[in-house]
């Protein structure tokens, strides 16, 4: 094999290594504790969260109302009111 340049220089490379001196002070690491903090809109949202939880999901006063309605025979709805409401709820599911 034929090694052509300038051997010397790269030789020269081997030769130059800089020696690392001893250690004389080794800085302690302190262990840092893992802290939790929760914002004020996190806390906000959980606020809301649990008054929504304990809403009832149903009326239950409108739907005692509508059985006395219904059941004394007094409940008429008329063709038209029908109408609107089916043509309103089509608008508004278009919007």
């Amino acid at each position: 094999m034929k090694i052509s340049g300038d051997v010397y220089n790269v030789s020269k490379v081997y030769n130059t290594q800089n020696h690392v001196g001893a250690v004389n002070q080794v800085n302690s690491v302190k262990p840092k504790k893992d802290v939790i903090s929760i914002s004020d809109n996190a806390k906000d949202h959980q606020v809301v969260f649990k008054a929504l939880k304990e809403v009832p999901d149903v009326r239950q006063n409108k739907i005692d109302e509508f059985k006395e309605v219904y059941h004394s025979g007094t409940y008429n709805v008329s063709g038209q009111e029908i109408v609107e409401k089916l043509g309103k709820a089509m608008i508004d599911e278009k919007a």
